[in-house]
Order: structure tokens, then sequence, then C-alpha cells
């Protein structure tokens, strides 16, 4: 048995599930901008948080761009591999290692940044600048809200 029957205008009117369709759509245009820069949404991230905080280790890029410690390593290994981040060091079990953008990283990031920053301009997400700032505010809020320990 049903316990309520579920209409479209009930639907609309979850935040929380607007924000997965609002997602979904967001990202579809997301991943075709970084394929043509052969970039992930995710070593997009990594590129701009070794730029605004140089040397972050493994294990501090992870918690700010939202991945696993243990997924962060191989996708450290492949920028590498391509030129785009150098290791600060030997590392070994236990000790942190510092990860830099190369030259080429700066590059990377500087071309795919024009065109990130153009998807994100306010008319080219149907809305005003004072709705876009508004969105980002409301966004960081809910960011902020399901980031805190339960209870607290």
């Amino acid at each position: 048995m049903v316990d309520s029957v579920w209409s479209e205008d009930e639907l609309a009117r979850l935040p929380a599930w607007t924000l997965v369709q609002a997602y979904h759509a967001v990202a579809q245009g997301f991943h075709a901008l970084f394929s043509e820069h052969r970039l992930t949404p995710v070593q997009f991230g990594v590129l701009a948080q070794l730029a605004v905080s140089p040397g972050l280790t493994q294990a501090e890029l992870a918690r700010r761009v939202l991945i696993r410690p243990q997924s962060m390593g191989e996708l450290i290994g492949s920028l590498v591999d391509r030129g785009l981040l150098v290791r600060g060091g030997p590392g070994g079990k236990g000790r942190p290692v510092p990860v830099s953008l190369t030259e080429q990283g700066r590059s990377a990031l500087e071309q795919a940044g024009t065109a990130v920053r153009a998807f994100n301009d306010s008319a080219a997400l149907g809305l005003t600048a004072k709705e876009g700032s508004q969105l980002n505010e409301l966004l960081h809020k809910v960011i902020r809200s399901r980031s805190r320990p339960a209870g607290g």
C-alpha cells in the first residue's frame, strides 16, 4: 500500500530533489567542458586547489575535492604522469608529500579556467547577477549544514 501519491507539484517543492536534478543538468555541461580540456571535474578541482594553496598533501586535497584519500593517489599519479603536477619528495608510508602545479599544470588550469568561469556566469545559468549570487550563497549554506557532524 502506498502511503501517499506523488504529484509533479509536490516533487517540485522538494529543494534537495531539485538540487539533485540541477546537479545532473549542470554536470552534463561540466563533463563536456572538461573533456575538451582533457580533464575531469575532480582533476580540475585538484589543479584549482593547488593554485589556491600550493603544497597541499594528497590527504588535504582529497578533503577539499571531496573524494576518498585512497582514490587521490591514483589521481595524483595520473596528473604527475601528464606533467601537470610534481610531488615534493619521496614520501613513504605515513609521510605527507606536498604536491604542486607545474608550468604545464598552470597552463591547463588557465585554459580550462576561462571556460569554467564562462560556464558559471549567472546569465549562462539563466539567472540575473543577483540571483546567481543568491544561489551561490544558498548552496554554500546547504553544504555547511550537511557537513556538520550529526547532533552538531
